[in-house]
């Protein structure tokens, strides 16, 4: 995939999923969870290493961010947060509360 052509959070995804980062997450109680082993993650379990803003087309207050992370044991995945005035905030306080030295640009393939 080129990256000219990434427009949208789908072009995103399918873009790390090409690089490796195939595992899915969801937020449960305020943990990050595998959809796959159903493994809990806290903020110090976390790295983030990318991430990318998106404003809605419509309605530029309604935002997204899509983060390339991994886990403590390596696994490589992609989470999208809502970040509309209306969504949950859960994700949002999971990811601010991620240690700065976790966060890095590292696997920002469009860099």
């Amino acid at each position: 995939m080129e990256k000219k052509n990434l427009k949208s959070e789908k072009d995103y995804i399918k873009m790390y999923q090409e690089k490796g980062f195939t595992s899915n997450f969801m937020m449960v109680n305020h943990k990050l969870v595998s959809t796959e082993t159903k493994k809990e993650y806290y903020p110090m379990d976390i790295k983030v290493v990318a991430e990318h803003r998106f404003e809605g087309i419509s309605n530029p207050s309604d935002m997204s961010i899509l983060y390339a992370i991994e886990t403590r044991e390596g696994n490589k995945g992609t989470v999208l947060a809502n970040y509309s005035p209306s969504s949950d905030t859960s994700t949002a306080e999971f990811f601010k509360a991620i240690p700065k030295e976790n966060v890095s640009q590292e696997a920002n393939f469009l860099n």
